[in-house]
């Protein structure tokens, strides 16, 4: 693992300049964060070890994308890495795996992998800061960006005008952030 403590900005400038010191010290200090994120969505974790590969080959490869005036590194990261996941779920191909397998293996399957993926959000801390947001937040949260739920499919489960469901959800992401703020401090 490399230890060599990068400053964001210098991170930055070395991924753009394609040097593999620097990206094996991003793949050490995120994979484990953006693993827990993928597995929370996918809920499976030989899936979820193929599609961190992925993304880190779309950070490689789209890092001159990323600007910083949007947000920092680890944002625009775990956009691509929640992102890969749920258009993996959306997928043809995803979608027929899922239906030849056995109810029998899709519930053991289910029972472990959701434990593991319950472990790596909590190492993440992610679970800590989601049970400080209130049960109707939570739920939105995780439907719309660890379950691939677009907001017309929850205003739609929920029974909620798509606005009232829009409002709703940007005002957990408002409070997330407020807690997260808070945390740091």
């Amino acid at each position: 693992m490399s230890s060599t403590p990068y400053s964001e900005e210098i991170l930055i400038t070395l991924l753009r300049k394609k040097n593999e010191e620097a990206f094996r010290y991003l793949y050490d200090h995120y994979a484990a964060a953006l693993y827990g994120v993928v597995l929370k969505v996918v809920n499976e974790q030989e899936l979820a070890n193929d599609l961190l590969q992925e993304i880190f080959v779309k950070i490689w490869n789209r890092i001159d994308s990323y600007d910083p005036q949007k947000g920092r590194l680890f944002t625009w990261m775990l956009h691509i890495a929640r992102n890969t996941a749920i258009d993996m779920l959306r997928s043809k191909a995803y979608h027929q795996q899922e239906k030849n397998q056995s109810l029998e293996s899709n519930v053991h399957i289910g029972n472990s992998m959701q434990m593991s993926s319950s472990m790596m959000v909590d190492q993440v801390g992610l679970k800590n800061v989601l049970h400080m947001l209130s049960d109707e937040q939570r739920m939105l949260i995780e439907k719309a960006y660890f379950r691939g739920y677009t907001q017309e499919e929850i205003a739609k489960e929920l029974q909620v005008p798509l606005g009232t469901v829009k409002t709703r959800i940007r005002n957990a992401l408002l409070r997330l952030r407020e807690i997260l703020q808070e945390k740091r401090t």
